[in-house]
């Protein structure tokens, strides 16, 4: 059963968790490669995609957060969460639209939406968010957002950037 406080509401998005239903609008998102070519894992087929599906609902009842499907006025738009990184760099916060919700600060209200979640009520620490030196409209979210660039390292060939959002500082920090 799906815990109401995960659902998040913007002025214009409805954010759900991920879950079977999602399933045709993930396929159709992470297979597009002027979405996906640039996420983490890059381009992804059906069942790579239901395997994707699978890790987040199980995410959600481990974790109490993950990723969410994104909604304008009932249609899917996208993608936003966070998502513990393969790399070990920390729990990272994605996103990814289809190219017409683009440009309207869509991507923004979905990151802010669930950056403050993942500090409010999942209670992290420390999220991360990685995006490509290249990727100026990813970098411009980040930002506006309160995420700071802290390192730059190489992946698969690109400058990577990492970016962080700490909710307060440790002793030790």
């Amino acid at each position: 059963m799906l815990n109401p406080a995960w659902v998040l509401r913007t002025g214009r998005l409805v954010m759900t968790p991920v879950g079977g239903a999602d399933l045709v609008d993930l396929c159709a998102i992470k297979a597009d490669p002027s979405v996906f070519a640039v996420m983490l894992g890059g381009v992804r087929n059906a069942a790579q995609t239901a395997e994707d599906l699978a890790d987040d609902v199980v995410a959600w009842g481990r974790y109490g957060f993950g990723i969410w499907a994104i909604r304008e006025s009932g249609r899917f738009i996208g993608i936003a969460g966070l998502r513990h990184r393969a790399d070990g760099r920390g729990i990272a916060l994605r996103f990814a639209l289809w190219q017409e919700a683009q440009g309207r600060g869509l991507a923004r209200e979905a990151a802010a939406a669930a950056l403050r979640f993942g500090h409010d009520n999942a209670g992290l620490h420390r999220i991360v968010a990685v995006a490509r030196e290249s990727n100026f409209a990813s970098r411009t979210v980040l930002g506006s957002i309160g995420m700071r660039q802290v390192e730059r390292f190489g992946q698969a060939g690109y400058t990577m950037l990492l970016y962080e959002s700490v909710l307060y500082q440790q002793p030790g920090d």
